[in-house]
């Protein structure tokens, strides 16, 4: 099943899910297809995982569940999808990193609201006691989250100067 993270290979998947593969097979590190089309961007083989019961809530051996990966590649439409199929949105990877913490570091501010909106936690530190918003890569993604969610009245938790804010 992992030709579900390559381009074009509908066919393949199509074939191998009429044969009745098992989608939620692993890999030696613990991936799943849904991590492999989720680390593509694969929106139409990921829907079809899904269809044939795939679950969103396998973590591999880094801990990492496939909205992990859809998150720091920035895959709203994925993302979406991941959350429908009851993804554990504030699940945390071997190094406490959320699916929050991943789209903010990968710059996707787009990718952060979604996950804000559906209720990420932004009081959650990572292995290094970094909150989501505080690993923006620069101020103009840092400051359109801190935009976006007041927009949509959402609460965002950051540290600066040591201390805590609620925007």
């Amino acid at each position: 099943m992992m030709a579900a993270s390559l381009r074009d290979a509908d066919a393949l998947v199509d074939f191998l899910l009429a044969k009745g593969a098992d989608v939620d097979i692993k890999t030696y590190n613990g991936q799943t297809a849904l991590h492999f089309t989720a680390s593509k961007s694969n929106l139409d083989t990921a829907r079809k995982l899904i269809a044939h019961k795939a679950s969103a809530r396998v973590k591999d051996r880094r801990g990492q569940l496939p909205l992990h990966r859809a998150a720091a590649v920035g895959s709203v439409p994925l993302v979406k999808l991941l959350l429908d199929s009851k993804s554990p949105i504030n699940a945390t990877d071997v190094d406490g990193s959320t699916a929050l913490h991943h789209a903010i570091a990968e710059g996707h501010g787009d990718t952060a609201l979604v996950l804000l909106k559906a209720g990420a936690e932004t009081d959650k530190e990572d292995g290094s006691g970094s909150l989501a918003l505080d690993l923006a890569p620069d101020p103009k993604v840092r400051n359109y989250i801190l935009r976006a969610a007041e927009e949509e009245g959402v609460e965002v938790a950051s540290k600066s100067g040591g201390m805590r804010m609620e925007i």
